[in-house]
Formats: C-alpha cells, sequence, structure tokens
C-alpha cells in the first residue's frame, strides 16, 4: 500500500497516525476542516482536501486514487449526543464502495467492550455513537480493523499488545495506537476484526 486517506488527522492521536505515515514513505491525503488546525510539519508533505466528512462529496473527493483509509474522527471532548461520527462513517463505507476501496481502520472506543454497567454515565451519549459507527462498520463487507483504544495516554511509545474482541489493558500510548492505524491497513489477519489495544505491562 502507497497511498493513503486519513480522515481526523489533526487530533491527538490523528497526528500520530500521519506522521507514523509519512515516516513509512506512505503519500497521504489528508482531510482538514480548517487550516488552522493543520500542523505546520504536515503542510509540505501531505495533499491536503479541505473538507467535512459528514459531507458525502467532500469523502469522495479525499479517497480518490488512494489504496486504504484511516478514520481517527473525535469529538474535541465533547461528550454530548451527536450523529456526525456515524454519518461520516457512513459517508466513507458509500464512497469506499464507489471507489472499489476495500481496507480501512477506523478508532472507536473500549467501552464498546464491556458492559454498559461499566461505562460512566457522562460517555453514554458518545459510547451510543460508537456503537452506531461500529454497526455500520461491521455490515460494510469491506475489510474494516475496528480499533477500540482504553485511555490514550500522551506518553512514549513502548510495547503494545493487540488482542480481537477483548480489551487487553487500560491505556495504550498515542503514538503506539498512531502507528497500529497504519500498520493494520497491511496487517490481514486484523481484516473484518475488532482489535483491542493497550500497552503492554512490564514483566519483572
Amino acid at each position: 500500500m502507497q497511498r493513503i486517506a486519513i480522515i481526523g488527522g489533526t487530533g491527538m492521536t490523528g497526528e500520530c497516525a500521519v506522521d507514523h505515515a509519512l515516516q513509512k514513505g506512505l503519500k497521504v491525503r489528508l482531510l482538514y476542516r480548517t487550516e488552522a488546525t493543520v500542523p505546520e510539519r504536515f503542510k509540505s508533505k501531505v495533499d491536503l482536501v479541505k473538507g467535512d466528512a459528514t459531507n458525502y462529496e467532500d469523502v469522495k473527493r479525499l479517497i480518490e486514487g488512494v489504496e486504504g483509509v484511516a478514520v481517527i474522527l473525535g469529538t474535541r471532548n465533547k461528550l454530548e449526543a451527536t450523529t456526525e461520527l456515524s454519518q461520516g462513517t457512513a459517508n466513507l463505507i458509500k464512497a469506499m464502495k464507489e471507489e472499489k476501496i476495500t481496507k480501512f481502520s477506523i478508532v472507536m472506543s473500549s467501552f464498546l467492550l464491556r458492559t454498559l454497567k461499566e461505562v460512566p454515565a457522562v460517555f453514554h451519549k458518545l459510547n451510543e455513537e460508537h456503537q452506531r459507527m461500529l454497526d455500520l462498520t461491521k455490515a460494510s463487507g469491506l475489510d474494516y480493523i475496528a480499533i477500540l483504544p482504553p485511555h490514550i495516554a500522551d506518553e512514549p511509545s513502548t510495547a503494545y499488545t493487540v488482542v480481537h474482541d477483548e480489551a487487553p489493558y487500560r491505556l495504550v500510548s498515542k503514538f503506539d495506537l498512531g502507528k497500529f492505524i497504519i500498520d493494520s491497513l497491511d496487517q490481514p489477519e486484523h481484516y473484518g476484526k475488532v482489535c483491542g489495544i493497550g500497552k503492554t505491562p512490564k514483566t519483572a
């Protein structure tokens, strides 16, 4: 895979994903809403596409000519009810099918791997939206990698563990999550899987 598109590449984790993709030598198309959110270091290195994931035509323009897509849609700490994330997911799936692209990684939350009783009430509305994203992803028929991280920590890269259908640990470095978001696009063992990821504890 040489050419990818990234949706949500200007947030904390998204920037790490873009950095890792560039380090791998990939050509990156990056969707952005406002130029102020785009880090200076990206501007000469990525193909910037102005738009919004909730607009189908913007998503379609973004993914023209790419081989895979990474989705790191967030709410920038807003926790109220929203359908923006699932609308963006639905737009992407539709556009990918039209463009005959099959591979995408998409980030949600490890709360989806827990019972609702274990999810703090303040996160319930966002969790409902992540569930809508996951349902759309699973029904897509595409080679998806659904990534459900725990707490995303602003700390250096470490060893990390990926398992299917369970949450392995309680936190993950933003750098390791960004790395897996990109690397998993070329890892068939994770296609069609729900992936829990976490920092591997040090053993004595």
